[in-house]
């Protein structure tokens, strides 16, 4: 048993140390893995593992870069946002405060609210409305027409928009325009409510028209005034006659410049008839006097009565008229008038731009004299011309020219006294030019300038003087008027002539001065 134990621990033993002796040989022997690894790499080895560490760090950059960016992209996003909220919630707040000031009765306000962003926010329909219907209501028509313009060509079935613009143009006079609108919305079937005012409107326009059809104008003036030379005469006492060897000449105290104060009258009144929208007829006559303090034998009065029709297409008007005129001259005007003319007229008026107005007009005037010894003067009137005005930017102001050519051609019979007929000098040809403007100051006070020059030429020999007579005269006038109200208007006014010719007689300068009064009849 013993030895049956004994030889058991040998064994063990043993084993023992062949298990010692086995761990022992692995810790000295190195393995095939390691001996595969401590050998050196190769340099393709190495390139390799170095661009895939490359690749993997740009690849974390380029995720780390792309978290970077959305993130800043939300953010932006979330930024603009909030800004374009903020935007529209203040655009909402102005066009909620505008409204708000309307329905208080505050148009004005809500105008003067809505005004500053106009140019930032036309096109909004919303908008545009709204400050259409501020500015019509404070009395700013012109202004309301153009925001509801730009309502109407986003929404042309916009009615309330087509409503308030038709009457914007009711308000600026323009009704034909505003009939025209007010039909288009009644056209879109309005309610009831809108239809009564539509109404309303459409009478009083109807009313307007038919009122408008027959108009009656005049005036009433009454001036003082002082006269350099109220006969228009040479201050030449003594002539020197050609045909008589230059024999001197004294020429009477009538055939000399007299000057004297006198008083004025005038009135007027015409009438106009449409009928229809192009046909039209109209007449009217005009009367003016002067009496003279001290030299009433040089009192005059001038009667004159005009008839005729017009035509209007588009814009352009054409007219055409009959006129004759009675002159009477002397102390109580004398039994008999000092010359009568009779004539017929023609005119074309084009507005060539919104603020500029052509004219083009034409006249012919038979000139026959009463007086004895002044028939030999009888001649025949032609003239044709052209004029220009120009509105200037206030839209109150003008400035104008103009210019005029004609013939007097003499037509006296043949007499015993006048074995040639037609007058010593014979016709006249005579050409002139104008130019003026007048400027309004403010509602009360305009200012008037004017400046003209004439020539004529005779085409007879003065047999007196040897010479064919030639003029030249020249006329500068200014004033300045005072409107106290609509009607009544004050002027002061220079104006100065001079007439220089190669016959002296007829040489002359005049001055006149004077104030006025006028009351408008409309």
């Amino acid at each position: 048993m013993m030895a049956r134990v004994k030889m058991i621990s040998q064994v063990a033993a043993l084993v023992g140390g062949v298990l010692c002796l086995t761990a022992l040989q692995a810790e000295t022997l190195p393995s095939s893995a390691s001996a595969q690894a401590a050998r050196p790499k190769s340099p393709e080895l190495i390139q390799l593992e170095l661009r895939q560490n490359q690749q993997a760090m740009a690849e974390a950059a380029a995720r780390a870069e792309a978290e970077a960016r959305a993130k800043a992209e939300q953010e932006a996003s979330a930024r603009a946002e909030a800004k374009a909220r903020a935007k529209q919630a203040a655009r909402e707040k102005q066009l909620s405060d505008a409204t708000s000031l309307m329905n208080a009765g505050k148009p004005a306000d809500a105008y003067a609210l809505l005004l500053p962003n106009e140019f930032e926010r036309a096109g909004e329909v919303r908008f545009d409305y709204l400050l259409g219907i501020a500015a019509l209501d404070s009395g700013k028509p012109d202004k309301a027409t153009l925001a509801l313009e730009r309502v109407l060509a986003v929404d042309p079935n916009y009615a309330g928009a087509r409503l308030d613009m038709a009457r914007a143009y009711y308000q600026l006079g323009d009704l034909a325009r505003a009939k025209n609108e007010f039909n288009l919305v009644m056209k879109q079937d309005p309610p009831e409510a809108a239809r009564a005012t539509i109404k309303k409107y459409l009478d009083a326009i109807r009313a307007y028209e038919e009122a408008k059809k027959t108009r009656f104008t005049g005036y009433l003036e009454g001036t003082l005034g002082h006269d350099s030379n109220i006969n228009g005469a040479t201050s030449q006492a003594q002539i020197p006659v050609p045909a008589f060897g230059n024999l001197v000449f004294t020429l009477n105290q009538s055939s000399l410049e007299t000057a004297d104060t006198y008083a004025g009258f005038a009135g007027g009144l015409e009438v106009n008839h449409l009928l229809s929208p192009v046909w039209g007829v109209y007449a009217g006559t005009d009367l003016r006097t002067r009496s003279h303090a001290s030299h009433r034998e040089f009192n005059n009065a001038d009667l004159a009565a005009r008839a005729g029709f017009s035509y209007s297409r588009n814009e352009d008007v054409f007219r055409f008229g009959f006129m004759g005129d009675q002159y009477r001259f002397g102390r109580g005007y004398e039994p008999e008038p000092y010359r009568y003319g009779t004539g017929f007229n023609a005119e074309w008026r084009h507005p060539a731009s919104p603020s500029d107005q052509l004219t083009l007009f034409g006249q012919f005037t038979q000139n026959r004299f009463v007086t004895t010894g002044m028939t030999v003067q009888d001649h025949d009137l032609t003239l044709m011309g052209a004029s220009w005005l120009h509105v200037l930017g206030n839209g109150k102001s003008v400035v104008y020219g103009s210019f005029v050519g004609g013939r007097e051609s003499a037509v006296a019979p043949v007499t015993s006294t006048n074995p040639n007929g037609g007058r010593p000098d014979g016709d006249k040809t005579l050409f002139g030019l104008r130019a003026g403007s007048q400027i309004t100051w403010n509602e009360s006070w305009d200012y008037l300038v004017g400046v003209g020059i004439q020539s004529g030429k005779y085409s007879r020999e003065n047999l007196a003087f040897m010479a064919q007579r030639s003029d030249t005269t020249w006329d500068l006038s200014a004033g300045v008027n005072w409107h106290w109200d609509s009607n009544w208007t004050v002027r002061s006014q220079l104006a100065v002539s001079s007439n220089k010719s190669n016959i002296p007689v007829y040489s002359f300068d005049r001055n006149d001065i004077s104030v006025g009064i006028r009351r408008d009849f409309k």
